[in-house]
């Protein structure tokens, strides 16, 4: 199992914008094209209070490779993406890495 870990700064005030894209739209195309949601979170105490950290899991590398490309080309999502934009964009910056669990780690 693979997992991703991601970040997204959002621009000040829109925090609630992305969570509700998440909450409404972006959960379920990620079903949809092989993407396993595993967790969401936002920061309760740390140096941001305007992100949004998530994790999504995928068999392998080339899974999340194709995963993600379908997920990208759906125009679905495009249409998503425009809506959510009509009153400007959400997120500053995204950070990603991913993550294999080590041999002891519950999450295999």
């Amino acid at each position: 199992m693979l997992y991703e870990l991601r970040v997204y700064e959002c621009l000040p005030g829109r925090l609630p914008n992305i969570n509700a894209r998440f909450a409404n739209h972006t959960m379920k195309l990620f079903e949809k094209h092989g993407i396993k949601n595993i967790g969401y979170w936002t920061t309760d105490v740390g140096e941001s209070n305007h992100e949004l950290t998530y994790m999504v899991a995928f068999e392998d590398a080339n899974q999340r490779m194709e995963a993600w490309e379908s997920f990208r080309n759906d125009p679905e999502w495009a249409k998503v993406v425009e809506d959510s934009h009509r009153d400007g964009l959400i997120v500053k910056n995204v950070r990603n890495q991913t993550l294999v669990p080590t041999p002891y780690s519950p999450m295999q």
